[in-house]
């Protein structure tokens, strides 16, 4: 046990470390090149002001803690669980990657067409469940009462597609402030550490820890003012990496709660958009929903940090009916 630690300790320090002491050449790299934030028409006033601020944060927090995790612990590769956790937070940041390049090279916010955009989500996470049927459980676990129901693979598989696309967009609806993504996703992520550890499955521990401490190092960049974004190459592989590390743990409904802030901006986005094509009426002032609150005349660190308590509580939630 105490060999455990000191090897997830050091996977966190190196990714940290790593992260931390790059990111400001990698910076200074993406603003040679111009590979900056463009704001759309429609976003808030406030919020223009963050035009030729770096993108792509994302690609150091998926990949430094990708390779700390194999260099560390290189039998990590013949764990199938691991694997799949890793491949799915790599697919989803290649989405992103993608996304963000087109963005760059048209200079307008328009990225992937939004119907490839969604069907590459939906063609990675059939993928993943081809890729890897040998070792998927099928069966969905009620926490508390300890029920598990076995969907069998067709309507697992149906169902993991579903989540991947779902958690990875909802994810990417709660990048939109500095430091907001990283730091929820940071916070959420603990849960998943603690019932990793809980349950034995050490492999997974250390990927968690891994890229925890990449985003602590990107987050020490991003957090107000930020001088540098993760763009969808870091939210949309985030998302990924939730479900992923949910399907191993089997611990999918949990991540209702555990993830229960992206929950709640899907949600108010799905209302928005619903009402608006059914009543032209609007349900909320804007959405994403943390743009609604900067509306009301809070500041955007106040909004980020009261974002970040609703995360603890999720995650002490989470992480108290995990371990029931």
């Amino acid at each position: 046990m105490q060999d455990l630690f000191i090897i997830l300790i050091i996977g966190f320090i190196l990714s940290l470390g790593i992260v931390a002491i790059v990111m400001p050449f990698y910076i200074r790299l993406l603003k040679s090149l111009h590979y900056e934030q463009r704001v759309s028409e429609y976003a808030l006033e406030e919020y223009k002001n963050k035009a030729k601020t770096p993108i792509m944060g994302g690609l150091l927090f998926v990949v430094v803690p990708i390779i700390v995790c194999i260099v560390v612990y290189p039998n990590i590769i013949n764990d199938k669980s691991a694997l799949m956790i890793m491949l799915s937070y790599f697919l989803f940041f290649l989405v992103g990657f993608l996304d963000d390049i087109l963005i760059i090279l048209r200079n307008s916010n328009e990225g992937l067409n939004p119907k490839l955009k969604m069907l590459m989500q939906l063609g990675f996470g059939l993928l993943i469940v081809l890729v890897f049927k040998d070792i998927l459980d099928t069966r969905i676990i009620i926490p508390i009462i300890d029920i598990s129901i076995d969907l069998g693979y067709i309507i697992y598989a149906i169902f993991a597609v579903f989540v991947f696309t779902a958690e990875s967009n909802a994810v990417n609806f709660t990048d939109g402030m500095d430091g907001l993504c990283a730091g929820v996703s940071a916070i959420s992520l603990i849960a998943f550490l603690i019932l990793a550890i809980y349950l034995k499955r050490y492999n997974v521990a250390l990927i968690i820890a891994c890229v925890e401490g990449g985003l602590i190092g990107y987050l020490y960049y991003n957090f107000f003012p930020a001088k540098i974004f993760m763009g969808d190459s870091g939210s949309l592989a985030l998302g990924a990496l939730f479900v992923a590390i949910a399907m191993v743990l089997k611990q999918e409904l949990l991540l209702i709660i555990v993830g229960g802030v992206f929950l709640w901006e899907m949600i108010c986005v799905c209302l928005q958009q619903l009402s608006v094509r059914l009543f032209h009426k609007r349900i909320f002032k804007y959405t994403p929903i943390h743009y609604a609150f900067v509306i009301r005349g809070l500041k955007e660190k106040k909004v980020v940090l009261l974002f970040y308590a609703l995360a603890i509580v999720c995650t002490v939630l989470g992480t108290l009916i995990g371990v029931l």
